[in-house]
């Protein structure tokens, strides 16, 4: 009986686990829309809410942002977005950090230069900031 119990109390912690996981995947996933969105409409709002202070974020060139250039970038065009399309995400989530892979097919029309499309390699870090997951860290890879 006592072994039945114990075995019935794993399942169910086990299963609490989870569903917990489980939870913060959606949260993390749906953050990654939230933040695809800003990046395409340049909503400086949006864009510091989704992001950390401590912001490091790389691109495939080698250029490396703060929050602060991420966002007057994204915003004054210079850095522009006009159509992002995700593959192939996985989320992994360790305690308040989630890591997140995933390729990116997207359009750019940067300021003074002609439209492009790129192919990107991303990964990102996240963490949760007072129960929201905010973009930690992100660096970007060019796939050949």
């Amino acid at each position: 009986m006592k072994k039945t119990l114990l075995l019935l109390a794993f399942l169910l912690i086990g299963n609490a686990f989870v569903f917990a996981q489980s939870a913060d995947e959606k949260a993390v996933a749906a953050t990654v829309e939230k933040l695809k969105t800003a990046i395409i409409s340049a909503n400086e709002a949006d864009l510091k809410k989704l992001t950390s202070p401590s912001l490091s974020y790389g691109h495939s060139n080698g250029l490396l942002e703060d929050q602060k250039e991420f966002i007057r970038a994204l915003v004054s065009e210079d850095s522009k977005f006009t159509k992002i399309d995700l593959s192939e995400q996985t989320i992994s989530i360790s305690g308040d950090v989630a890591l997140v892979r995933h390729k990116l097919f997207g359009d750019t029309h940067n300021k003074g230069k002609d439209p492009a499309q790129v192919k990107l390699g991303v990964f990102m870090v996240f963490q949760k900031v007072k129960g929201n997951w905010v973009l930690l860290g992100r660096q970007a890879f060019k796939l050949v």
